[in-house]
């Protein structure tokens, strides 16, 4: 298994604390307590961030086998910031909303990259074998006595 240093560890222990404070404090009052009139989308959004946030508690005791929660973490955020949040800032039409989820969305897409250890990554999901696609075949020796009965 490739080596992750005990300091990057503890580096991506600190930022999945830093996902779940975050939501913590920001999403699970609503979550709690619904506000009145929350749309259906902001409730769904609302419970996967919820979701998200007590998978970041996971990922304080598993920091290296929950990076596909700061792969999600990082992806969704990029996305947004390129799709939702820079078109209406390049034009000056950012609501006051908007603009607080662009900087919400932004240090995610900057600090992920920077806790990520990419040298694990690129081992682990680009260099390795992937998982078989069909049904394993496992061929017997013939000094391994059969199990069903004669």
């Amino acid at each position: 298994m490739p080596q992750v240093s005990m300091f990057r560890l503890y580096v991506l222990r600190a930022m999945y604390v830093f996902m779940f404070v975050g939501l913590a404090l920001v999403k699970w009052p609503a979550i709690l307590n619904p506000p009145p009139g929350l749309s259906n989308s902001g409730s769904v959004v609302g419970s996967v961030l919820g979701a998200i946030s007590l998978l970041a508690l996971l990922g304080i005791r598993y920091p290296l086998k929950m990076l596909p929660l700061l792969f999600f973490e990082f992806l969704w955020k990029f996305i947004w910031v390129l799709g939702w949040g820079l078109p209406p800032f390049l034009t000056q039409q950012l609501s006051p909303e908007a603009q607080e989820t662009l900087i919400s969305c932004l240090v995610g897409v900057v600090l992920v990259p920077l806790v990520m250890p990419w040298g694990y990554v690129f081992k682990q999901y680009v260099k390795a074998p992937g998982d078989p696609w069909g049904k394993r075949v496992t061929v017997r020796s013939p000094e391994q006595p059969s199990s069903s009965p004669a």
